[in-house]
């Protein structure tokens, strides 16, 4: 089976913590964000870690960006959060921190509490995806806040934007948040098989995004052989949920890509299928510029008349 080199690995500072590829202009109301396929790793955060490179990385949603970067050649941005979840993840809440992996005690305003934190996978991760402990030993909230400042204030700021122009343009926005999953150890039902899903739409059980937008892109997906589900088991994080707003005309989805479609997942290596799973994934995405053009008076805010 033909593969490529392993994506390419940043020990430097970005100049940036986030890139956008732009549209020449912009065409329909839609915005990708793929949060997770950064590959810049702070040397100093490297030398932190009780890990080696290689078991950091296994967080990574790695090429979920090339996989989608055929967006701009439709007319919509792609944002790009260049710094690793392992460092700090996009898709959280700005202040979801675990109390015992710092060196005193949080502010109140930090949650503490959620089921992310207790998971280990708050906004600075404890563990990573393969449960292994990331850090030697303690750090200060100062480093955390820098983190937050540096990393993931501009991430939100910049989405913001994105958001606001699409819907300023067009009436609505569709934002689509870019993922990937592993093939194996997936909580789904038990009368599940992990293996047998390729693709999972997260729409909060619909409360995130119109139902009509998530139908197209199962039905896209579905009709180019791939086997979807919905929300199961990821249903959609802090993204979708913070940002969807169907009633105001921003719907919110999620897309959980399997690993094993594009890529090795022990060696980071693409698959040869990498190019037509990207090549379907355009074909998905003109389905739903298609849809905004047939469905927009649905999906815009509807405003309501005094009278």
């Amino acid at each position: 089976m033909a593969v490529s080199p392993h994506p390419p690995v940043q020990l430097a500072v970005p100049p940036s913590p986030t890139e956008v590829l732009e549209p020449a202009s912009l065409k329909v109301p839609l915005v990708l964000a793929s949060p997770h396929s950064g590959a810049h790793y702070p040397p100093e955060f490297v030398a932190a870690a009780a890990l080696e490179l290689g078991a950091l990385r296994k967080s990574e949603d790695c090429y979920v960006d090339a996989l989608f970067s055929g967006a701009p050649d439709l007319g919509a941005p792609l944002l790009k959060a260049l710094y690793p979840r392992a460092y700090l993840d996009v898709n959280r809440e700005a202040y979801e921190l675990d109390p015992d992996m710092f060196d005193q005690p949080l502010p109140a305003f930090v949650n503490t509490t959620s089921a992310r934190v207790a998971a280990g996978l708050g906004t600075i991760a404890r563990i990573v995806a393969s449960r292994r402990e990331i850090y030697k030993g303690k750090l200060s909230f100062a480093s955390a806040e820098r983190r937050i400042n540096d990393v993931y204030k501009p991430y939100h700021r910049l989405l913001r934007e994105l958001i606001s122009r699409a819907w300023n343009r067009f009436g609505f926005c569709i934002l689509i948040d870019c993922h990937s999953m592993p093939s194996t150890g997936l909580p789904v039902d038990a009368d599940s098989d992990a293996r047998t899903i390729d693709v999972v739409l997260g729409d909060r059980g619909g409360m995130s995004c119109a139902g009509v937008v998530t139908d197209a892109i199962e039905s896209s997906l579905s009709a180019l052989g791939y086997r979807v589900t919905r929300n199961n088991p990821y249903a959609g994080g802090f993204t979708t949920q913070h940002y969807g707003d169907p009633a105001n005309g921003v719907h919110a989805i999620q897309i959980e890509l399997n690993r094993a479609i594009y890529m090795d997942e022990l060696t980071l290596q693409r698959r040869a299928a990498f190019d037509r799973l990207k090549a379907d994934l355009n074909v998905m995405l003109g389905d739903v510029a298609g849809l905004c053009a047939q469905q927009s008076h649905h999906l815009r805010y509807q405003r309501l008349s005094a009278e």
